[in-house]
């Protein structure tokens, strides 16, 4: 996957190069950050995705910035019914859910900060590319966040479980009015307990 998009076939490969990090070279993965979503629904995919499920790492998914309800119109990968995918959707900074943001009572999990995040980038500076800042919006911004509680979990109780991490995201959500019949948990990340 690049600047331009990927490929689903690609994407699979992403996906099955993070597992066999795990199962085969001992890695301690425990999640993966899917801020990226397009093309329709894939078996071949969501069975990468199942895949990573069976080695404990849990699938962080961008929720889409269409502003659509997933429930009524799917959105892959976040859509996709495995166990170990969390679908995240996007707030503004003033709380409310972002204009953009898809979302689904059903099938998107949790909401997180997503619009104007500041966030690393390759700027050229005197013929050298150098780190640099800016900011961006979309719940491609939001979903690192929740990447981010899950790695935090992880490193506060090693030997959770998939399910277990997953579990603590969902149930420390913070209610959250712009978020209520919006998401499954109703409201947004709430890392504090952790």
């Amino acid at each position: 996957l690049g600047r331009r998009g990927g490929t689903t076939a690609n994407a699979i490969k992403a996906v099955d190069y993070f597992t066999d990090l795990k199962t085969r070279h001992g890695l301690n993965i425990v999640a993966t950050n899917n801020s990226w979503g397009g093309g329709g629904f894939s078996q071949a995919l969501q069975d990468a995705i199942g895949r990573a499920n069976n080695a404990g790492i849990l699938f962080v998914a961008a929720a889409g910035n269409s502003g659509a309800n997933n429930d009524t119109t799917a959105s892959y990968p976040s859509n996709y019914p495995n166990a170990n995918i969390i679908a995240v959707a996007a707030l503004a900074s003033n709380g409310s859910l972002a204009s953009y943001s898809q979302y689904g009572a059903t099938t998107v999990d949790i909401c997180a900060p997503g619009s104007a995040v500041n966030s690393t980038v390759p700027v050229s500076s005197k013929g050298a590319i150098v780190p640099g800042y800016s900011s961006y919006s979309g719940t491609s911004m939001a979903t690192p966040h929740v990447t981010g509680g899950v790695a935090l979990y992880a490193s506060a109780r090693p030997g959770a479980s998939a399910a277990d991490i997953k579990a603590a995201i969902m149930g420390t959500a913070v209610p959250t009015a712009s978020c209520n019949g919006k998401v499954v948990t109703n409201g947004r990340l709430n890392v504090s307990s952790f």
